[in-house]
């Protein structure tokens, strides 16, 4: 068999792992779970080696299911969510479990922070706000909170790092998920020391930066032998969940755009200068030289919230009809007219993160009546999140970065009514790529690039990803939706402070 490409996904659910041609066609692939844990009230944490032992599952498991000798896998990458804590011991050992990109324990420390150093230092050098879901703040809990494990860690990982670090024995940190970290200069993409003393975090701390694509070691032994790799396979240093997707939809060329709904949904648009905005995220992305400006909310899991909750009747259909549930249920919103009749869903399901960067947000159904059905409340879930996009790609025209098109992934991509409805929300055109595994896409092609199979990003896209679908705005529709989506900000608006003073 001609040689073929490794991707590992570190979710937030799930670890997925894809092992791909040279032609970005998927061999064989396998998804295993693990737990989110909250031990207390805004804190969420995951046990990193559980993501370990989820890898090493799911890719003995996909290396089975496709007959794959794994000396043909040519090279490994590894993506995974944003904004992990992860602190290890010189040997490696976990230290505390992974406070990852949904908790917010470290308000305080957020707040103490600004107040001392000032908001315009800290964006000045990491271009980012500085909210208590990034990795910095998470550091100062740590150090201020358990000290003993501040001044054993060794190094801070991101679940990226970490697992490559398990396949590798090497601790690295790469270039695109240095936005969790503020002293991590945005222009440069090196540690700002200065602002490392004054953040009073020891830089020593925090791993050597790399490409995304540069090869930083070998399957080791060891993890070969927990995985079923070859010995000696070359793996890359990886890079972000959004950015590899981003890659892995194909967008490399400046101004280019991914819109993708998971459990962390947004858009992110590629730059050619680290151009900020305060209630936006800005990141490098995983190609050489190019930026990306993000826009990271919490709604994309709010569908498989509402079946779980709401569509038991759908699931046990899909058990004695074979009907999928989720179809079924967009099936229903279908039938409603655009804007729902009125019924807005604000998708604040987990607070929200950009632009709003609202912990207290909850989620709301406005507009409910007698009249009103399931189908109604579905369409508005759809809607509401691609309100949620519209409000980032709004805010980054307050940059003067506007966006012609959007080129959307992840699992809501597939449904139809749900991408023309972003079209006709945004007024943006929608294309869909052949591959639904953009992510985890994305990681194999910096493994390709990395290890020369492909000579550089742009051959590697015109080889792997091609456009199937294109979903034109309806004109007519969007002006529908201009109003309604001017009643969601005013909902939100009205409610801010009683989201606030709310004990729920």
């Amino acid at each position: 068999m001609s040689k073929l490409l490794l991707g590992i996904d570190i979710g937030t659910s799930a670890c997925k792992v894809a092992i791909f041609d040279l032609k970005g066609r998927v061999v064989a692939q396998d998804t295993k779970p693990y737990k989110v844990y909250y031990p207390a009230p805004d804190y969420v944490e995951q046990d990193a080696m559980e993501w370990w032992e989820a890898v090493c599952s799911a890719t003995k498991e996909a290396l089975s299911k496709g007959n794959i000798n794994a000396e043909d896998i040519a090279g490994i990458g590894v993506d995974g969510q944003s904004w992990a804590c992860i602190p290890v011991d010189k040997q490696g050992n976990l230290l505390h479990n992974a406070m990852i990109w949904m908790d917010r324990r470290a308000t305080e420390q957020s707040q103490k922070t600004l107040a001392k150093i000032g908001f315009d230092r800290i964006f000045e050098v990491s271009g980012n706000s500085f909210d208590a879901t990034y990795t910095t703040p998470k550091i100062l809990w740590l150090k201020e909170n358990k000290p003993d494990i501040y001044k054993e860690t060794y190094k801070f990982l991101q679940c990226n790092s970490y697992i490559a670090f398990k396949l590798t024995g090497e601790m690295t940190q790469e270039v695109s998920q240095g936005y969790g970290l503020h002293m991590f200069d945005m222009k440069t993409g090196k540690y700002d020391e200065n602002l490392c003393n004054e953040l009073e975090i020891d830089i020593d701390k925090l791993p050597d930066i790399f490409p995304c694509h540069q090869v930083i070691g070998e399957v080791s032994e060891d993890a070969a032998k927990a995985t079923g790799l070859m010995v000696g396979t070359p793996v890359v240093a990886g890079g972000l969940d959004a950015a590899c997707g981003t890659l892995g939809s194909g967008v490399i060329e400046f101004g280019q755009t991914q819109e993708q709904g998971g459990q962390a949904g947004g858009m992110s648009i590629c730059l050619e200068e680290p151009l900020g905005h305060p209630k936006l995220i800005l990141g490098y992305h995983v190609i050489p030289d190019a930026w990306l400006l993000q826009g990271g909310t919490v709604g994309g899991g709010s569908l498989k919230w509402f079946r779980q909750e709401l569509g038991a009747y759908e699931v046990e259909m899909e058990k004695s009809t074979g009907v999928n549930a989720f179809d079924a249920l967009v099936n229903e919103a279908s039938k409603v007219e655009k804007g729902s009749e009125g019924v807005i869903f604000l998708p604040y399901m987990a607070g929200e993160r950009s632009p709003i960067w609202d912990k207290n947000a909850k989620g709301v159904f406005f507009g409910l009546g007698y009249d009103k059905t399931k189908g109604h409340m579905v369409r508005s879930v759809l809607e509401g999140t691609a309100y949620s996009l519209q409000h980032n790609l709004k805010t980054a025209e307050e940059v003067d970065v506007k966006v012609d098109e959007l080129i959307a992934m992840g699992g809501a991509a597939n449904s139809k009514l749900w991408t023309q409805i972003k079209a006709d929300v945004t007024g943006k055109v929608i294309k869909v790529p052949t591959s639904d595994t953009a992510t985890t896409l994305g990681a194999a092609i910096l493994a390709g690039v990395g290890t020369g199979v492909y000579k550089d990003f742009k051959e590697a896209v015109e080889k792997t990803i091609k456009i199937t679908r294109v979903h034109e705005p309806n004109m007519k529709a969007h002006e529908v939706y201009k109003k309604y989506y001017n009643t969601y900000l005013k909902i939100y608006e009205n409610l801010k402070e009683t989201f606030k003073n709310s004990e729920v």
